[in-house]
């Protein structure tokens, strides 16, 4: 165990091997109230071990979180070119992505592939699963230095590529990724953001935007594996929805995609041995209902398992955070 100074007494941070590290608040019963008092110490303790979780809090429900995330005194921020549709509580606060219980979500930062992306993620449990659905966590500094330093080079030499092709039947609308679906605002959207764009004879909408795959991280300097290359990619899919997108859609029409900066794509067994980096350093505690995990997003990936049971974990996105203040390899794309 190690402890960290709040403002108002000594916490102990409680560190066990496969487990992110733990505050356990004791005697209170007023998040926002804890939540003020502590936002020093909190933010020394995501600088030192990237997530921690909190428990003891009881957060109750939507506006418990609003709270505390206002006593933090950080930025909330919008979610901007989402891949589904949320419902929203509050500036920066909405429900989880309505990704398939049944299936897992891989390892990805938030936002990585935008211009501004949120420094702090909060995830606040509600309602716990019966049994799985835990938010995986990865120290980004520990993969790249675990990734081959052959491929780490090359996504440092030539960034990434997110692929998105936008229609009426399958993932996000224009109007849920941009806000509106009127022409020549997504087009301004895309040129501010370093998003090439071209409308397809059949009204939809190709993009492609070049990211960088490895940052610094903006307080400590570590280098950080910061994208969503294996998350967003084909062959992270189940088998056989990637078999009846590619069927239904070709090969270049996927709702999304990654490939190497180059426009290269990527290989099965790449998209694996990322996925099994983070296998490897992933860390996890099963939730409980009034939880509240603090996640640095660019110092570290998050995940969720499969689960069964009304799973409700409510999030937070703040201290918007510009790519160009993270000593990005690429310039492509700053502003």
């Amino acid at each position: 165990m190690s402890s960290i100074e709040l403002t108002t007494s000594p916490i102990v941070l409680e560190r066990e091997p496969g487990r992110p590290a733990m505050l356990r608040v004791r005697g209170t019963r007023n998040p926002a109230d804890w939540a003020a008092k502590a936002r020093e110490g909190l933010g020394a303790a995501l600088v030192e071990y990237g997530a921690v979780m909190i428990r003891g809090l009881e957060l109750g429900g939507t506006a418990d979180v609003v709270a505390v995330l206002e006593q933090l005194a950080v930025e909330p921020m919008k979610e901007k070119e989402t891949f589904a549709q949320r419902t929203v509580y509050a500036p920066g606060v909405h429900s989880a992505s309505p990704w398939p219980p049944n299936q897992p979500m891989c390892m990805h930062h938030e936002l990585s592939y935008t211009l501004d992306f949120p420094g702090l993620m909060l995830f606040a449990c509600l309602a716990e699963p019966t049994s799985g659905g835990a938010t995986g966590l990865a120290d980004a500094a520990a993969v790249l230095d675990a990734l081959p330093r052959g491929l780490t080079d090359r996504f440092e030499r030539e960034g990434w590529l997110l692929t998105r092709n936008y229609n009426d039947e399958i993932g996000a609308t224009l109007t849920e990724a941009f806000g509106t679906a009127d022409r020549d605002a997504v087009e301004s959207y895309c040129r501010a953001h370093a998003i090439t764009c071209a409308w397809q004879p059949d009204g939809s909408l190709r993009t492609a935007q070049r990211r960088s795959a490895v940052v610094r991280h903006p307080v400590s300097g570590r280098r950080c594996w910061f994208n969503q290359i294996a998350f967003l990619n084909e062959w992270t899919l189940a088998p056989e929805v990637r078999e009846y997108l590619v069927d239904e859609y070709g090969a270049d029409g996927l709702p999304f995609n990654t490939r190497y900066g180059d426009g290269e794509p990527l290989d099965e067994e790449v998209v694996r041995l990322i996925n099994e980096v983070y296998e490897d350093h992933t860390v996890h505690s099963p939730w409980r209902s009034g939880d509240l995990l603090a996640v640095d997003n660019v110092r570290t990936a998050h995940s969720r398992e499969a689960y069964e049971g009304p799973r409700e974990v409510v999030v937070a996105m703040a201290s918007p955070t510009r790519l160009d203040t993270s000593s990005p390899t690429l310039e492509t794309g700053l502003r």
